[in-house]
């Protein structure tokens, strides 16, 4: 499974960066892993740091928001759906006044003594959404509390005791993620907050929709963009030395986050207010284009990469399974193209065994791009062909539909890795036991790894003990159950690193499948890997 280089294909104009549209490249770093490394003398101050300045730190913060409490419960009583009044009483500056200043003292308690603000802040009737990036801590509510923006969020979070209540006092909009009506009446109050003229506080939404590292910008997600209306793009920096700030999907935890930041003497971040973006009337009707050109803006801003990468992709390199995916593997961008199609792995799991039976039949006969669409009931499009190009690798125009049946088992259960080598060995096996060669071995391994090259010798000879030149799914399973680290020795160990797979990306394709509150994409039922979503 390779990725061949295919004509460039124009990405869709705008009025807005539709002389940049540009094939966008896998970042250089996994922008899902944080790794922190200390040295001797970090590692010295921070434990100096623990018996002193740490506790009193915590302390005071925990202070600083139990005094902030009660100015909140009272501030928020009544109604939450109720419109601001307007102007504001003095009573009510006056608690908004003392929250902020509460909340800026404990931020400096925290060690955050100076935030540099960079930029004009636009009034609410000029912007009435925020999008910050990148997004990659809880630090990054420095700037909500500084705005008292409202922000959207997890309806669970206001039975939260203390946090809650000062939640409800920004007036945010609450979503349930497991509910679809929930989604959709989200959308619904965002865009009547946002065209009240001003009424509404502004709204602040991090559109990557999960935390980052901040080596590049994921994809957007369009649900800050739906309403369509000038948005304020706000970028985020954290210019010090030590990174003890990023909390993401691999790496250090959130409370050893917290824990390393106090310890920190000082710690920095920059906040700047670009200008106010305005739609276009092609960007007002297509929020995904919409979102794409406010987030290369931002990302020429901040000096660093996009990617057509998302959280959901982070989902398949990060899953714990017995065959671990190289960093550069085609299935990040198999994925990427299957929803690019319409076709949502969480969907499509339970018609893998009616694939593996359609494609077993063949027996290893090849099909063209007209004949794979009509596998995938699907229309022949660019998406379609830049994805028959990842498995058509002799460049003959014809592929195996069995790699396409494995590729997608692994998309679609990426850490049950027995049962995408169960599938496999049905459609590969021969029709007296269901065994199969050394060949096809190495061809169901390469397409459920997503690598153009790979050594399976060592492997089966372990496996074919009896030295028949052919195993079964049994002598696997065994095999795999008394060496449970099987692909760490007889894989990766000694190998050259694994081709990469980013030759020459397709083109852009809108990538919608987990759009934040968009009801038109949610996300409900699905499984995550990790508990890291909020």
């Amino acid at each position: 499974m390779r990725m061949r280089g295919r004509g460039p294909r124009d990405a869709p104009a705008s009025s807005a960066g539709a002389g940049d549209a540009r094939r966008l490249a896998p970042p250089g770093r996994n922008p899902f892993v944080h790794e922190l490394r200390l040295s001797a003398l970090q590692k010295a101050q921070i434990a100096v740091m623990t018996l002193t300045l740490f506790p009193i730190r915590l302390l005071l913060a925990a202070f600083m928001m139990l005094l902030a409490w009660p100015f909140a419960l009272v501030a928020s009583l009544g109604p939450a759906e109720r419109d601001p009044e307007q102007p504001l009483a003095l009573w009510r500056k006056v608690v908004d006044f003392l929250l902020k200043a509460i909340m800026r003292t404990m931020w400096f308690i925290g060690g955050f003594h100076r935030v540099t603000v960079k930029g004009r802040q636009a009034l609410p009737t000029e912007a009435a959404i925020f999008t910050l990036a990148p997004h990659s801590s809880y630090f990054d509510a420095i700037p909500v509390t500084m705005t008292m923006s409202s922000i959207v969020m997890k309806a669970e979070s206001r039975d939260i005791p203390i946090w809650g209540t000062l939640i409800k006092y920004i007036r945010p909009v609450f979503v349930s993620r497991s509910d679809q009506d929930s989604r959709r009446r989200t959308v619904e109050e965002i865009k009547r907050r946002a065209q009240s003229n001003g009424k509404w506080p502004q709204i602040m939404i991090f559109p990557e929709g999960t935390c980052t590292n901040r080596t590049c910008l994921i994809t957007f997600k369009p649900g800050a963009f739906i309403p369509g209306v000038p948005v304020q793009p706000v970028i985020l920096r954290y210019p010090n030395k030590l990174d003890t700030i990023t909390w993401t999907w691999q790496g250090p935890g959130a409370l050893e986050i917290l824990w390393l930041t106090l310890c920190q003497f000082h710690n920095q971040i920059e906040i700047e207010f670009l200008p106010v973006y305005n739609p276009s009337e092609e960007e007002k009707k297509d929020p995904t284009l919409y979102a794409s050109n406010v987030r290369r803006i931002m990302a020429e801003a901040l000096g660093v990469s996009v990617t057509d990468y998302t959280f959901e992709d982070c989902q398949l390199a990060l899953a714990e399974g017995q065959l671990r995916l190289p960093a550069d593997t085609c299935l990040l961008e198999f994925a990427r193209l299957v929803r690019g199609l319409g076709l949502k792995p969480e969907k499509l799991e339970k018609d893998l065994d009616r694939y593996a039976e359609s494609a077993g039949v063949k027996k290893g006969a090849k099909i063209n791009v007209s004949e794979f669409a009509a596998y995938l009931e699907v229309p022949v499009s660019d998406p379609l062909a830049d994805m028959f190009s990842l498995f058509d690798e002799s460049g003959s125009g014809e592929m195996d539909p069995r790699e396409y049946v494995v590729a997608l088992s692994v998309v679609c259960r990426p850490a049950q890795t027995l049962d995408t080598i169960q599938l496999a060995f049905k459609m590969y096996g021969s029709q007296e036991d269901g065994s199969i060669d050394e060949d096809a071995l190495s061809s169901i391994l390469k397409t459920a790894l997503g690598v153009a090259e790979l050594t399976v010798t060592d492997l089966f000879r372990a496996i074919d003990q009896e030295e028949k030149g052919r195993i079964t799914f049994a002598d696997f399973s065994r095999f795999a159950e008394t060496y449970p680290d099987f692909a760490e020795e007889y894989l990766y160990p000694d190998q050259p690193p694994f081709k990469s797979c980013a030759q020459t990306l397709p083109a852009l394709t809108p990538n919608g499948f987990c759009a934040d509150f968009s009801p038109e994409n949610s996300d409900a039922g699905r499984k995550p890997v990790r508990k890291k979503l909020d």
